[in-house]
């Protein structure tokens, strides 16, 4: 049973990316997939650097501040990861480059000649008002896939864009239909994913 940490970074329950990744979570649950929900705004993740989670160049085996740890354990314990995320001024939110900035850290996600990560599979979702893509989403997938994720060893880590996905000045008979969308898109690319990876693909 493949076990998967789906990663949350939207301060509303009823948003359309808490949409996304509740219908995620059912989809793979609903396969035989164990599901680890990591609500960061719901759990109060603080996303503020401390010292106590400063990396120590000198020392990778540094032992980080205990939420910092907790983190570490739940991404230790997953087969795949998939993060669930608004774009807002083409970049993720200040509480998800927190996490990434707190957790996937020296000598735990990097900085080790046999990666920590290595194995681990993973995709980006990511909700945005563009229509389509331009330099700076492109950007934004390569920090993620290639910066982030290859960099801390994960083979081949998925990026999807939920384009259209602010739905001011769409009429409000038409907002239904076009959520309609925007959740088929996203459950093709995790349905995609998993027969990618071996995870047993939602029904």
């Amino acid at each position: 049973m493949s076990r998967t940490l789906l990663v949350l970074a939207h301060p509303r329950s009823d948003s359309l990316t808490a949409q996304v990744a509740d219908r995620t979570r059912r989809a793979l649950e609903a396969a035989g997939g164990s599901v680890d929900l990591l609500d960061l705004y719901a759990e109060d993740f603080d996303p503020r650097l401390t010292p106590a989670d400063e990396p120590d160049w000198t020392d990778r085996d540094k032992e980080y501040s205990p939420e910092v740890r907790a983190h570490i354990r739940r991404i230790e314990a997953a087969d795949d990861m998939i993060v669930v995320f608004p774009v807002w001024w083409y970049s993720p939110p200040a509480v998800l480059k927190g996490w990434i900035d707190r957790v996937w850290n020296y000598g735990f996600a990097y900085g080790r000649s046999t990666p920590r990560l290595g194995g681990k599979r993973m995709l980006w979702l990511a909700l945005l008002a563009e229509p389509k893509p331009n330099a700076l989403t492109d950007a934004l997938e390569l920090v993620l896939k290639n910066g982030l994720s290859e960099y801390c060893g994960i083979a081949e880590p998925e990026f999807r864009y939920l384009h259209g996905a602010e739905f001011t000045g769409i009429p409000e008979d038409q907002r239904d239909a076009r959520a309609r969308e925007v959740f088929a898109e996203a459950d093709a690319a995790v349905a995609a994913f998993t027969a990618r990876t071996g995870t047993p693909a939602p029904a």
